[in-house]
């Protein structure tokens, strides 16, 4: 089966040396002069200029169109799935590791994350722009209906599959991005973001998070499985542990 997990990247650092990786440069059309070493998302069929609202996206389009792979996945520069939790790049999933995951399950994801006091809706609505959001949830009632059941049920729910992290054999792949972006595109011509700041012109990229386990959740019928997740730099607990109190106690217009 061949394979390969795109490491979403917007600046020069260490990659994995497993052929596994494809290191990508996102918002390469933008910045075509910061990497000249990683693969940019600004060949083929691309979204490479919508970097700035859809993040990580833009690397998973760019793959999703221009790979001949059985199956793709995304993780990031700082972030990581592996089988155990040491902060190396020599210990992140392996060639061997993915293809034996892949034996028995469809899709491989990071663990839950959990949020215990928040649901994924009020977690999203205090750290975000609300319209996005409320945007989002009337698109998939109006355009996709057999998903509206599902995206009531994992917005209440106080853990999340996050950071668009995954494996996922071609055909799931192709089923998701297709269902992923057409619901983030119907959203984008909706909604004005102009006079959002820098970091909330994000928000496809944020709102794709919340989009995984909803189609996970309508398509039992691809087996899942978890594996660790490992930040590669050191975590301030204190300074995170801040922001969401902060976010908490002021939310969000």
């Amino acid at each position: 089966m061949k394979t390969k997990v795109l490491v979403a990247a917007h600046k020069n650092y260490a990659m994995p040396k497993d052929p596994l990786y494809l290191p990508v440069f996102v918002g390469k059309e933008i910045h075509p002069d910061v990497n000249h070493t990683f693969q940019g998302d600004n060949t083929g069929d691309n979204i490479s200029a919508k970097n700035p609202y859809y993040n990580e996206l833009t690397a998973i389009y760019w793959g999703w169109k221009n790979l001949d792979v059985d199956a793709m996945g995304l993780v990031h520069y700082r972030r990581y799935l592996s089988l155990n939790h040491q902060k190396s790049l020599d210990e992140v999933l392996s060639s061997e590791q993915v293809a034996d995951l892949l034996k028995d399950h469809d899709i491989i994801l990071p663990p839950k994350r959990r949020y215990y006091i928040e649901t994924n809706e009020s977690h999203y609505l205090h750290a975000h722009e609300h319209e996005p959001f409320e945007v989002m949830r009337q698109v998939i009632h109006q355009n996709y209906p057999e998903y509206a059941a599902a995206f009531e049920k994992v917005m209440k729910r106080t853990w999340a599959h996050m950071f668009n992290m995954f494996i996922m054999k071609r055909k799931p792949l192709d089923e998701y991005c297709t269902w992923m972006f057409d619901v983030l595109g119907e959203v984008e011509s909706r909604i004005d973001i102009s006079n959002y700041s820098t970091y909330e012109q994000r928000v496809y990229g944020f709102l794709s998070e919340l989009l995984l386990d909803v189609w996970l959740e309508v398509h039992p019928e691809y087996s899942t499985v978890e594996v660790k997740y490992v930040f590669m730099e050191h975590t301030n607990w204190f300074k995170k542990g801040g922001k969401f109190v902060l976010r908490k106690i002021t939310g969000h217009a």
